[in-house]
Formats: C-alpha cells, structure tokens, sequence
C-alpha cells in the first residue's frame, strides 16, 4: 500500500476493537478486518440475494456479492490516487451490504412495516448488527470483532433512535456522529460514493439486459446520449450491446475522475490534517456540481422507468408477501426457526434477524413450505 495521507485512517492509529485483541503478525487491523469479511457465513449469503432481478431471473444480473465486489473495486482504485487506506475501503464496502434482507428494497421495506412496533428495520443498522452480534464463528466474542473504522464506515445511515439506542451501550461509538451530526472518514465517505457509482453503471446494464429498458429509452438521459454519441462516432460498426458497455464504461470513469478532482480540490480548500479534523467538516469526499445533477438524472430516470417497471413491480408485490408471511409466521410459532432464534426473549428482533439473514431462495423455499403457495416464476 502507497504511504497515506495525514488525513487518511492509518490503521497503526486505529481507535480500535470493542474486545481487545492482540495483533496479526502479517496484517495490519484493517486488512484482518477485510479478511474477517470475506471469509463470513453473512458474506456467502450474498451471492443469493437480490440486487434489483431475483436470482432466478437470470445468471448474470448483479447480486448484492457482485454489487459489493464491484464498489470494493471502484473503491480502492481511488483510494490509491487519493492516498487513503485501501484496505480500510475494501473493507467497508465488502460489509456494507451485510445487514439487507432477501428480495432488496421490497424485503427491507416489508420488513421495516413488520418491525414498526419494535424499533423498525434499518438494513445499515443490521450490517453492523451482523458484524457486532450475528457471526458466530469466534470463541471469544460474538460477531466479528472489527476495528471501529470499519465500523463506522458500515454503518452509512442511522435513525436517531438506533443512534442513542448505541450510544447507550457504547459512549462515543459509532452512534455518537449521527447526534452530532459529524462526518465519518473520508474511507468511508468514499465508499458511499462508490456504491452510488456502482449501481447507477450496473442497473443500467442490467436494465437493459432484462429487456425492461432500452438504448433508446437511456437516450433521454442527457449525459448517457452524450456519452453514447461520441462512442459511435468513434466506433460507427459496433454493435448495440458493445455501445452500451462503451458508454457505461466511459460513464464510470468520467465519474471517478470527477470524483478525485473534486474530493482533491475540496481537501486542500478545507486544510484538513487529521482524521479528526475531517469529521467536523461539511462531505470532503464529492462530485462536481455538473456531475452530481448528471447522477441525480439518472437516478431518477432508473426510478422512474426500472425500479417502478410493472415487470419489477409485480416481484416487488410478491416478495413484500413472502416477508410478511414469514414474520407473521414464525412470531405466532417461534418453533419453526432453528432453536438459537426460537429460544430468545426479544421475540420480533428474533424474526427480524432470522428473516434477513436468508437468501432470497431460502425465504422463497420456506414460504412454500409453510404456506404452500408457489413463488410465480413456478406457477
């Protein structure tokens, strides 16, 4: 790794473990914390949940584990330009999709209802639940024990109640910024940026992919035409699936080279030296004003004419059906989920848990086997 900059999190400063724990020989704090990651039961379960299309609706649309492997990508490619810890990075946004349920947003937005009662459901507060609580592979602590950085940075949004609910149990822990309203480290401001890179280029590939939008429709995004245009001036013979790649490929880099201009720019206007330093700041790590409305447009266009497909909508419908069935299921009979989430006293987080911790065709296989009802691609 490149030497860091005074701003970076330099893992020898780390704030670190809440279980203290002697050191790697090999690695430093944050490269042990990626590798804890990576070799995580929740990690696995990725590879099986929904990024916008079920995971049998075709083998090469994304998933959260391809989503994940992605932003880790984007993100350390800057890091490394930006002189920030790149394993701090990979380490994030290999975590940051941990805590989300089966079936995407409509899962977690179905879930949230169910848990309204009880503290609701936060897929970033379940990430870092499922690295604090949920892993269960050491002896002597749940969870896997990460580096507060890490931490931090896995924990990208929170409620205020979430917030105080953790300031409780851990003083000026990773809940304190959001009722300080502070900054996390520039690792993880980065990482929430490369998130928003990643899926904006992947859902319109997988858009596309699906048949569910076309080239013609992407040439209403001013930015997507532009980009578009000048690959087939450069390349007038090539076909239409190579001139989206072209084009999303030169979207993305456009993208990361705003991104390091701007964030270059914004770092020596605000003479930050210290990590601590950058957290009493306003965003440090950002887009250009003209870049931001180009994401912004795009986003709006793949709400508008993806996530709000009826194709798209009709799963959404059924998968917020399964959630609630399940919840509603397993609450009235605890004894239907393995006897670690039966037995606890905290019944609905218990469901909770258990419900987002599974795959999207597990939750599909149990919902058949306690209602019988068939998910609709077997009708």
């Amino acid at each position: 790794m490149m030497a860091l900059a005074a701003y970076a999190c330099w893992p020898e400063h780390t704030r670190g473990r809440r279980h203290p724990e002697p050191s790697a020989p090999t690695r430093n704090d944050h490269q042990r914390d990626r590798d804890r990651i990576v070799h995580s039961s929740s990690f696995r379960r990725l590879v099986y949940k929904t990024q916008v299309f079920l995971n049998h609706e075709g083998d090469l649309f994304r998933t959260r584990l391809t989503h994940s492997l992605e932003v880790a990508q984007l993100g350390r490619s800057m890091a490394r330009t930006l002189a920030l810890n790149e394993d701090l990075v990979e380490a994030i946004a290999l975590a940051h999709d941990l805590g989300h349920t089966p079936f995407g947003h409509a899962g977690q937005d179905a879930l949230n209802d169910c848990m309204r009662d009880h503290g609701g459901f936060e897929h970033n507060f379940q990430s870092l639940r499922v690295v604090d609580e949920l892993e269960e592979r050491y002896a002597d602590f749940n969870g896997l024990n990460l580096c507060f950085e890490t931490r931090e940075g896995i924990l990208k949004h929170c409620s205020v109640n979430h917030a105080r609910w953790l300031e409780a149990r851990e003083p000026s822990g990773v809940g304190r910024r959001f009722l300080q309203r502070e900054q996390p480290s520039l690792e993880a401001q980065l990482c929430n940026l490369a998130d928003e890179i990643a899926y904006n280029a992947h859902d319109i590939d997988d858009g596309v992919r699906s048949g569910l939008l076309s080239l013609q429709q992407l040439a209403q995004i001013d930015w997507f035409e532009r980009h578009a245009r000048e690959v087939r001036q450069a390349h007038p013979h090539l076909g239409e699936r190579r001139v989206l790649h072209e084009t999303i490929r030169r979207m993305l880099s456009a993208q990361i080279y705003d991104l390091i201009d701007s964030t270059q720019a914004a770092l020596r206007n605000s003479g930050v030296s210290h990590v601590d330093e950058v957290r009493q700041q306003g965003p440090l790590v950002c887009f250009s004003p003209a870049v931001r409305e180009a994401s912004l447009q795009l986003k709006r266009f793949l709400f508008d004419n993806l996530y709000r497909h009826p194709q798209v909508v009709n799963t959404t419908q059924w998968a917020k059906g399964v959630v609630r069935d399940l919840f509603e299921r397993y609450l009235s009979d605890p004894q239907e989920m393995p006897a670690s989430y039966a037995q606890r006293s905290d019944r609905e987080r218990a469901v909770a848990d258990y419900i987002a911790g599974m795959t999207d065709r597990f939750a599909s296989r149990e919902h058949h086997r306690l209602t019988g009802l068939e998910p609709p691609h077997a009708a």
